[in-house]
């Protein structure tokens, strides 16, 4: 009876420290992943580093950010559409995106990108004169 209730002792013990060992795994995979997209927010870096193409694009009066984030990545200038979100919400352009038509380049970063879609287009300052 002894060695019985000892194999069951130490099975449970191994058991429960897999299940240990698995938790912290995964808790470390998540804390990696997450300081990533952090790092990732601040450290903002163009798609390509010189010489990337224009790009028109065209945003409309009835576009979310959300809608924004998903046509620039569609179209290449960024990685990331939930990046681009966060970014804009973090940045001092928030809310401020205007309809227009822009010129983007790859080699802008999303701050740069922002930048130039808060400021409205050329050719709506002439019209309004």
């Amino acid at each position: 009876m002894n060695a019985k209730y000892l194999v069951v002792t130490v099975v449970e013990m191994i058991i429960k420290v897999a299940v240990i060992a698995a938790f912290v795994v995964y808790i470390f995979r998540g804390a990696a992943i997450a300081y990533d997209f952090g790092y990732r927010v601040f450290a903002d870096e163009p798609v390509s580093a010189a010489g990337g193409r224009t790009m028109t694009v065209g945003i409309g009066a009835d576009m979310s950010v959300k809608d924004i984030a998903l046509m620039l990545e569609e179209k290449g200038l960024i990685e990331d559409a939930n990046l681009f979100i966060v970014q804009e919400m973090l940045s001092a352009y928030h809310g401020k995106v205007l309809p227009g038509i822009y010129d983007l380049s790859t080699d802008m970063s999303a701050e740069q990108m922002l930048e130039i879609m808060s400021t409205a287009p050329e050719g709506t300052e002439e019209k309004e004169k």
